[in-house]
């Protein structure tokens, strides 16, 4: 950890009442959690025994109660199915005080469902429903439209892409003109995206990316086996997305900050003690980092801040937002060790 506890509280501070708006992919988490006693007759699978079920938000969803967590002002932007999820969808956003304005109904698909079934804290199976085909034109207009309309009112803008169809270049012709000329040096509206590969040829004019690993390696075309090649990979996204920074993250190995023409980066190791789920840890990541850079933190700091609400989440089973109680004692514990 580079930055003093006083420091990353005080950051914490200042996100609070940030206006952000968050683009792209919702999805509905669905977790079935149950115990295996016996293997079934009928074929050589477990047999789980339901005890509870839950539902969380996903994807752009999770981005945003991230952000709603650690007191950000979060409106959301992206599709869901006419359907019993999309309306789980809305209950959900409600319950976490995130403004649905931007939300659209789809009618020819439905909401992107993802269920894990889970017993003896392991992942026993996901199912995944969803439609892969495009979304109607004349409803991507209609929803850079409607994105295009909330950007005034915010602060900060994230592209949360899962390659679910809500990214098209309408809506990223409209994110890249807000960020145009407004970029992170001037501390005006950062554009950040969490890219998704069936993309890569639409993004431009970014402040920040954030591939993890693999999307960073498919980016850059090149395999990512120690420091020196993810800097290579940083700077070669930078000058491929025209971004300010690309940020990866590389699971145990922590994450690396690379700035557009620098010849070094900012690498932040791991913090997590204990590894049970990495699911929504990027969307955690992408979260903490945007909020800390848009409200002035410097780069370690934003860093320092993602890393450990990264280091909290992936503890947990399942996709779990960071709380901002949790994460303020983590930064007591952290700062108290000396690290």
């Amino acid at each position: 950890m580079q930055s003093s506890r006083e420091v990353l509280m005080s950051t914490l501070e200042k996100i609070k009442g940030l206006p952000v708006l968050v683009v792209g992919d919702v999805i509905l988490d669905r977790y079935v959690w149950g115990k295996v006693d016996r293997i079934s007759p009928e074929a050589p699978v477990p047999v789980v025994d339901v005890k509870t079920m839950e539902d969380r938000l996903g994807g752009a969803g999770n981005v945003a109660r991230n952000l709603r967590n650690i007191g950000a002002a979060v409106s959301l932007c992206g599709f869901v199915g006419d359907d019993d999820e999309g309306q789980i969808v809305f209950r959900l956003l409600e319950q976490d005080g995130i403004s649905r304005e931007g939300m659209m109904i789809d009618r020819t698909r439905p909401t992107c469902l993802k269920t894990r079934v889970i017993a003896h804290s392991q992942q026993v199976v996901r199912i995944d429903r969803e439609s892969r085909a495009a979304v109607a034109n004349s409803l991507r207009e209609g929803f850079a439209a409607v994105v295009d309309a909330q950007i005034d009112q915010s602060k900060a803008l994230i592209l949360s892409d899962y390659g679910k169809g809500a990214v098209s270049p309408s809506l990223m012709q409209r994110l890249s003109a807000a960020a145009d000329g407004k970029r992170l040096g001037l501390g005006i509206r950062p554009l950040v995206v969490d890219p998704h590969p069936t993309n890569y040829s639409l993004y431009s004019h970014l402040s920040i990316a954030k591939p993890n690993r693999k999307e960073a390696e498919a980016g850059a075309g090149i395999k990512i086996v120690d420091r020196a090649t993810a800097l290579q990979a940083g700077r070669i996204l930078c000058d491929r997305w025209d971004s300010d920074m690309v940020m990866i993250t590389l699971g145990e190995d922590g994450l690396v900050i690379v700035p557009r023409g620098g010849d070094t980066g900012t690498f932040l190791e791991t913090v997590a003690r204990e590894v049970y789920d990495v699911s929504g840890a990027g969307d955690t990541v992408t979260a903490l980092f945007t909020a800390a850079m848009s409200v002035g933190a410097s780069v370690e700091t934003a860093g320092d801040l993602a890393n450990i609400a990264a280091g909290v989440v992936v503890s947990e089973i399942g996709t779990a937002p960071i709380s901002l109680e949790r994460l303020k004692r983590e930064i007591s514990r952290l700062s108290s060790v000396g690290a």
